[in-house]
């Protein structure tokens, strides 16, 4: 090898923690998947008949769940370890959140049924797509928001403390705080004082 050349010696997984683009269908990407996958059907199960034992197998695939968060199953996710879920934060029945970066969700927040948080960005460049190649940008949701039924929140969004997201709303940009946003896209049409 040359020494003009450099290398990028890191794994898929580092590249997308960084949030740089990465080869999605990689082999350790994929058994981490693996594992989320088990946990959320073990999750899934548990949530039947025993919410607390629900609750310790998230906290075994969360990066952070608070002791008083409740989610209802069924749940859906990348990977899980990119997920923080603040203390007192609900999220109803059906919760999508794809995980390539970080998805932090303060504390007191509610969340509907069927809301999706997507991280994940795909290149515009047709050859890149062939090439199997994709990134990720964080969600942010600060303390006290509501995310109405069937929201979608993209890459790269943050949404203020105390909003309240209109359901069916698609959430494309930030949104600030103390506000209501509503529509496709999203757009601020009242001041919460």
């Amino acid at each position: 090898m040359s020494h003009d050349q450099p290398t990028d010696e890191r794994s898929q997984k580092e590249k997308m923690l960084a949030g740089e683009h990465y080869i999605a269908d990689d082999p350790a990407l994929a058994h981490d998947a693996g594992v989320a996958k088990a946990a959320m059907a073990e999750f899934a199960r548990a949530y039947e008949h025993d919410v607390d034992a629900a609750h310790l197998v998230l906290k075994g695939l969360f990066r952070h769940l608070g002791d008083t968060a409740h989610i209802r199953a069924p749940l859906y996710v990348d990977y899980g370890f990119n997920i923080s879920f603040g203390e007192g934060s609900f999220a109803n029945f059906g919760l999508m959140a794809l995980d390539v970066a970080p998805i932090t969700i303060g504390r007191d927040v509610q969340i509907g049924p069927n809301v999706q948080l997507l991280t994940p960005t795909h290149p515009l460049d047709p050859q890149a797509r062939r090439d199997k190649l994709e990134a990720g940008a964080p969600i942010v949701i600060h303390d006290n928001v509501w995310l109405g039924g069937g929201v979608i929140v993209l890459a790269g969004v943050t949404i203020g403390e105390n909003s309240v997201i209109g359901a069916g709303a698609v959430v494309t940009r930030d949104v600030p705080a103390n506000v209501v946003a509503v529509g496709n896209p999203a757009r601020v049409i009242r001041e919460l004082t």
